[in-house]
């Protein structure tokens, strides 16, 4: 297996990062397919438009390694790794209309090319098919997904509630993000070490490496947002100042300035056409950038310690090597 050393710009040296998992990977893809596949003559462009969301498979890779990094992987992890893309893909289709978002993956969002209906109604079939594909694993498995999709629609929820909301404080954002994004990484974890026959401690701490993961994946995706290159990340970026998100590095920005010089980036804030570069002087000022580095390296320290409950594998290696990639990808 070749070395997973991280590269300085943030991605993972070798085309075998997920070689370990790759027929894994392939047969979730077609359970993935499959499941979607009798809908195709009515809806088939908008489901085929889904190909140019499928990115990584992060979460299904997640799910796969931890349950090979417990010793074996069975069925149900298959069919487990396409519910839980489901439901990430049907999250981020719903969240390019939130965001009035034009561009993911170089391509148009499915809003942008079909409109908000069309795109919120794809989001509604995808979670409908995921929770019908988790019902044919066992009930286990719906009460498990079910519980971290809630978390999910309330984190993005209690972030809509607070667009605007300039005093957002720390503790507010992390519980929102504990919620949009981290929820669904450590389901995966769970159900990867749960269905391989993990015993409970080794099932939680897992959980708990994907929602560490989770948190700093966040984080990273909201400093891309601020500083990232479109051309690099592939999608519109700027979304959340557009939308009136507070984050991390612009909490830190108004905790840390004068009231007055806090006063002048408020009223930057409250501009949706500010540009990103308006608010750079003072990120710099306040070292806001790499204090939320710095958090998200938090973040993926504990992931990387709760992953002391496994015996060394290459899998183990690998998602060792996916807590530094977390923090320093540039898309």
């Amino acid at each position: 297996m070749p070395a997973l050393h991280p590269a300085a710009n943030g991605t993972l040296r070798g085309a075998a990062l997920f070689a370990p998992i790759a027929a894994d990977l392939a047969e979730v893809e077609r359970v993935f397919s499959r499941k979607l596949a009798s809908h195709r003559r009515h809806v088939a462009r908008l489901v085929d438009h889904l190909d140019h969301y499928a990115g990584k498979r992060l979460r299904p890779a997640l799910l796969l390694l931890t349950a090979h990094a417990c010793g074996r992987v069975e069925p149900a992890h298959h069919v487990l790794g396409a519910v839980v893309e489901m439901i990430h893909t049907a999250t981020l289709v719903h969240d390019d209309v939130l965001d009035e978002a034009d561009l993911r993956r170089h391509v148009r969002t499915v809003n942008a090319g079909w409109g908000n209906k069309a795109s919120i109604l794809l989001g509604d079939m995808l979670f409908s098919h995921a929770f019908h594909l988790a019902s044919s694993v066992d009930a286990q498995a719906c009460e498990i997904i079910g519980g971290a999709t809630n978390r999910v629609c309330e984190g993005e929820l209690h972030q809509v509630t607070e667009r605007g909301n300039l005093s957002l404080s720390e503790e507010d954002y992390f519980d929102i993000i504990e919620g949009k994004t981290a929820a669904l990484t450590a389901c995966c974890c769970r159900l990867g070490a749960l269905y391989a026959g993990a015993d409970d401690d080794a099932v939680d701490r897992l959980a708990d490496y994907g929602r560490n993961l989770g948190v700093a994946f966040q984080i990273a995706d909201d400093l891309l947002d601020l500083t990232g290159l479109e051309e690099s990340t592939g999608k519109t970026l700027g979304t959340d100042l557009a939308q009136g998100k507070l984050t991390l590095p612009l909490i830190h920005v108004l905790d840390r300035l004068p009231s007055d010089e806090a006063a002048k980036v408020r009223a930057l804030l409250v501009n949706a056409d500010t540009p990103r570069e308006a608010l750079l002087p003072y990120l710099r000022q306040t070292n806001a950038l790499n204090y939320a580095r710095r958090r998200a390296e938090e973040f993926a320290a504990a992931a990387r310690d709760a992953l002391t409950v496994l015996p060394p594998s290459d899998c183990r290696s690998l998602l060792l090597a996916l807590t530094d990639w977390t923090v320093r990808r540039e898309k």
